[in-house]
């Protein structure tokens, strides 16, 4: 290896390589993107389809079933998720991972365009939109008003929308809670009938109004020019002129029977914040984008604003702002980063004494601020994950340096000039170095081959830490013994620690090493039953996935019985806001009522959406779980005494998009069958110890009323069916008949209504009337019965199959994974119908694809740094002495995660991973050492015992820099990183006490050099 010899030789390149790639990082540092959580995306859509007036089953015929059938012809599919309700169908599609985003979204929408002509004409909405985490409000802001109208604050959002979208860094901007306003045509039922005029008469002479056609052009010799004709409404003084009828001469025009006016619809999404009427407005961050300045330059914007135009009587109110929780995340992350990189220096600075201390200490800085330039490249931006991956790269990167540094510095004690130490110190471990370092990176590599929505959540830690160790590797075999050479005669002297520690190696070690040597077999069946002890403690310890948020914020859910009105869900939501609101920890609320609150976390969707439902959004003074967690019991056990709803309380999760933490699908082809079944394990679920929060939106009934035409007498009267169902739709939700825009552009539906009922009533069915073909007016009621049947509320299709899904959360003190098999032994003493089954989906099923897929790529790994191995040593043999370090690294690793209390999740999987390429770089260093001192003539048990004793004190050292790196971010308490901490500490302390002594023994069975 002549790359240290190049580096001290040629110190000027040396130094303005090293100079450059330094401001390089330091540049990518502060420009490069600041995210709360990963922005990614992945090959996904969702089509949402509205039909109102349509029974769930008609939109799963008529709607779900052909766009269904055409989007499971696609390739690369990976799953079909329905859900179906009255008048909604929403589509979640999702592809395999690694496809192309954009030509698996473009791919959706050919498939519905060639299905549209088959979908039903009257559908108010078809929409197909690209679902991304990183497409998700940084900002949302509240514009509260008591005195002003919905009129007034749609103009101040709509402006607000258009100054905030101008903003650098803005993809978009929502408007949410504001109401649909249409100019109504509210029909006096008793003067139409009075004069005989139908309500399909009206419908027409409205209708042909509105229309606008444009009439073309004509020619007058050598000009052309273009001819307008009727054009649209200028007023709604002009809609009130529209004719009719004329009678006698006589014109009756609309206003003479109807009452027009622009006013709201009826109600389906309303919003307030702490009990004031509000309209949302969501800022969308542009992927690729710093937070910070965004956030600057949004609030210029409002600033201005409110100075200049929010009239005094309406407040702008911050609901949720991401920047502050990133900024708090990151200056987290990065002060455990520094005081990790303060307990490395001290060690290095206690154990190799001022100057040799300086360059290991060095190291840290220029290889993280080169490998944030190299993270720059890559696209990935700051945020929690990368930000860990410089925290667990922190202890690892020193690993080289001290090593470098540690063997030139035995050459000037053994005599030799600074330049010359330097170079044979360097160059004598540099294939150790550059080994072990493509270990460690081959033991992350799982990581990265992970297709799946856990592997691309993780994606940025795994090549932050790659990227710096190579940076570190670079360092290490250039500047590193560039810097040694500059040691002088400093590094001769050592330290009390390290006098210490050699004396420990050659003293207490030594004798305990000799004697481990004498009796390798006694050694070998210790090392065995401590490792299969270890074990036994897996089912102790349990399985997860990953851990709550700890986010400042709760959701709860109100979900009221079917057929509930808008007005008695707003009444509930509002009566469980004011319980919330008594504990102290709550700063905001914001209650939605109709639909879901906008977009506020990258793995959570909005609701659902419909007049049965409201959601609060909570925001809170405190994210740390041992405040919020008892703040959820509370509220969970207060609300359960809420009659007459089901009210959930939602924390937030991390990791990939899931369901519930508890998920059971119960899959048929019956829907009485499906139903009954959910509701049987809803009941068997409820009583498991644990689970919290159960629901089943399948197990739920509703009422319709069905008009039941008698189609003889329809006939005979010469009453088309269409007329009739026109009519009924008028009177209750009324119909759209065209388009009004006034003098501003804006656009309204013309809707024709009944004025008697400003809301839609079963008495109404008494005064409708229809027009026979003789022009006379026949009461509906004449024609049909109005009656009363139970349906199927909502149910769901599960790639193609019909699906009830039954979700629950899980108590404080019981892990995911125990809860769901409870649950599954329950169930599969049940009795089950035939054609209906069952599979376990949420965060078990998650968990499984996610292991699954590590485990995969970990036995790649595996075979990948042993073929490194191979290469290295020149024997097959020899590295399997290296990869028996790899077992006894799950011993501390379990036993941390017992002692700690924390479970086996995925970070503390990674953990493990990660310990794969650490431990075996001690095995390799202690291995080709011994190599290296049998070539030059030594017997193999004095090779082996000389070489431990050698490398005794920088094994030590890098596995104490090691744990000095991760031993903040372990000690933060962080339920998402604490257990991988705790794991890669833990069986750092074993493994490293193991291999000084059970790696020598094995080498002394398979040491045999290559020939």
């Amino acid at each position: 290896m002549k790359l240290p010899e190049l580096a001290v030789r040629n110190h000027q390149f040396t130094w303005v390589v090293c100079s450059l790639l330094l401001m390089l990082g330091v540049v990518s540092f502060f420009t490069m993107p600041r995210s709360e959580d990963p922005q990614f995306d992945f090959s996904a859509a969702v089509i949402k389809v509205v039909n109102p007036g349509t029974t769930p089953l008609d939109m799963e015929k008529l709607v779900v079933d052909p766009l269904e059938s055409a989007i499971n012809e696609l390739d690369d599919l990976r799953e079909i998720k329905t859900e179906v309700e009255d008048g909604l169908a929403v589509i979640r599609v999702e592809f395999l991972y690694g496809t192309d985003p954009e030509d698996k979204y473009d791919d959706v929408v050919a498939a519905v365009t060639r299905v549209r002509d088959r979908l039903p004409d009257n559908i108010v909405t078809l929409d197909i939109d690209k679902i991304s985490p990183a497409d998700v409000s940084i900002l949302q802001l509240a514009l509260v008003s008591s005195a002003r109208d919905y009129q007034e604050l749609k103009k101040h959002a709509e402006t607000l929308e258009q100054k905030l979208e101008r903003v650098a860094g803005v993809k978009r901007v929502d408007i949410a809670a504001l109401p649909t306003l249409e100019v109504q045509i509210q029909v006096d039922q008793r003067k139409v009938n009075g004069l005989g005029i139908s309500l399909d008469e009206i419908y027409a002479a409205v209708r042909s109004a509105a229309e606008n056609l444009p009439g073309g052009h004509a020619n007058a010799g050598e000009r052309r020019f273009t001819v307008r004709t009727s054009g649209d409404y200028e007023s709604l003084d002009a809609v009130g002129a529209t004719v009719v009828r004329a009678v006698d001469s006589r014109l009756i025009y609309l206003s003479d029977i109807a009452r027009i006016s622009l006013t709201e619809s009826l109600p389906s999404y309303r919003a307030h914040l702490n009990g004031e009427k509000a309209v949302f407005l969501s800022v969308v961050q542009r992927k690729g984008s710093q937070i910070f300045r965004v956030r600057e330059g949004i609030e210029q914007v409002l600033s201005d604003y409110r100075d200049a135009r929010l009239p005094d009587d309406v407040q702008m109110q911050t609901v949720m702002d991401q920047s502050v929780s990133v900024e708090r995340q990151i200056d987290g992350f990065f002060d455990n980063l520094n005081q990790g990189l303060v307990l490395v220096a001290v060690l290095s600075l206690v154990v190799l004494g001022f100057r040799p201390a300086l360059v290991v200490v060095a190291a840290i800085p220029l290889s993280i601020f080169i490998a944030i330039g190299w993270l720059d490249m890559t696209g990935f931006g700051l945020q929690q994950m990368s930000i860990v991956g410089l925290v667990i790269a922190l202890g690892l990167l020193v690993d080289n340096a001290i090593v470098v540094v540690e063997n030139v510095a035995r050459h000037l004690r053994d005599g030799d000039c600074p330049q010359q130490a330097a170079i044979t110190g360097s160059s004598q471990v540099a294939w150790a170095v550059a080994s072990g370092t493509i270990t460690t990176v081959l033991s992350f590599l799982p990581m990265l081959l992970m297709q799946n929505g856990s592997g691309t959540f993780m994606r940025a830690m795994p090549v932050t830490v790659v990227l710096t160790l190579f940076a570190s590797l670079l360092v290490a075999l250039t500047l590193t013994p560039l810097l040694a050479s500059k040691l002088g005669n400093s590094a001769k002297q050592t330290t009390r620690s390290q006098k210490k520690l050699e004396a420990i190696a050659s003293g207490f070690y030594l004798d305990w090493l000799n004697k481990a040597l004498n009796k390798p077999r006694r050694v070998l069946g210790i090392s065995l039953t401590l490792l299969l002890a270890s074990m036994m403690l897996f089912p102790v310890i349990g399985v997860s996935l990953f851990p709550k948020a700890e986010k400042p914020m709760l959701l709860v859910n109100v979900d009221m019985p079917e057929g509930t009105t808008f007005d008695k869900t707003n009444a509930m939501a509002a009566r469980v806001e004011a319980l919330v609101r008594e504990e102290p920890l709550v700063i905001d609320i914001a209650r939605n009522v109709g639909r879901g609150n906008p977009r506020i976390y990258y793995n959570i969707m909005p609701s659902r959406q419909t007049v049965n439902f409201a959601q609060l959004f909570v925001t809170l003074s405190a994210s740390e779980l041992d405040q919020v967690e008892p703040l959820v019991a509370r509220l969970r056990e207060h609300l359960a005494g809420f009659a007459g709803a089901q009210i959930t309380v939602k924390e937030f999760m991390q990791g990939p998009p899931v369901e519930a933490p508890v998920e059971i699908r119960v899959i048929g082809e019956d829907l009485n069958d499906i139903q009954r079944v959910s509701r049987d394990v809803e009941n068997i679920m409820a009583q498991v110890p644990g689970v919290v929060g159960v629901e089943n939106p399948v197990g739920k009934y509703k009422v319709d009323l069905h008009v039941q035409i008698n189609r003889d007498k329809a006939a005979m009267l010469g009453v088309p069916l269409t007329t009739i169902d026109r009519t009924i739709r008028t009177a209750l939700v009324g119909l759209p008949m065209g388009v009004y825009r006034d003098n501003e552009g804006e656009e309204y539906d013309l809707v024709l209504r009944l004025s008697e009922y400003p809301r839609p009533e079963l008495a109404t069915f008494d005064d409708i009337q229809v027009m026979s073909a003789q022009g006379d007016l026949v009461p509906l009621l004449q024609l049909a019965s109005v009656e009363m049947e139970t349906s199927i509320a909502r149910f769901q299709h599960f790639d193609t199959e019909r699906m009830a899904r039954i979700t629950s959360d899980v108590l404080p003190g019981f892990t995911t994974e125990a809860v769901t098999n409870a649950v599954v032994e329950e169930l599969q003493m049940y009795q089950w119908p035939d054609g209906v089954h069952f599979k376990v989906g949420g965060e078990q099923a998650n968990r499984k694809k996610a292991f699954g897929g590590m485990a995969k790529a970990l036995i790649l790994a595996v075979f990948g740094i042993f073929a490194v191995l191979v290469l290295q040593f020149r024997s097959f043999i020899q590295p399997l002495i290296v990869f028996a370090a790899i077992p006894f690294a799950l011993i501390g690793a379990l036993l941390a995660l017992f002692i700690t209390g924390y479970t086996f999740s995925f970070t503390a999987f990674i953990g493990l991973t990660s310990l794969i390429g650490i431990v075996v770089n001690n095995s390799i260093i202690l291995v080709d050492y011994a190599n290296q001192m049998r070539r030059e003539g030594m017997e193999q048990l004095q090779a082996i015992a000389a070489a431990a004793q050698t490398r005794f004190v920088p094994i030590v050292l890098t596995t104490l820099t090691t744990i000095g790196g991760l031993l903040p971010l372990t000690l933060s308490g962080s339920s998402m990183w604490s257990p991988m901490g705790w794991a890669i500490i833990g069986g750092l302390l074993v493994s490293t006490l193991l291999t000084l002594i059970v790696v020598p023994v094995l080498y002394r069975f398979l040491g045999r050099m290559p020939d």
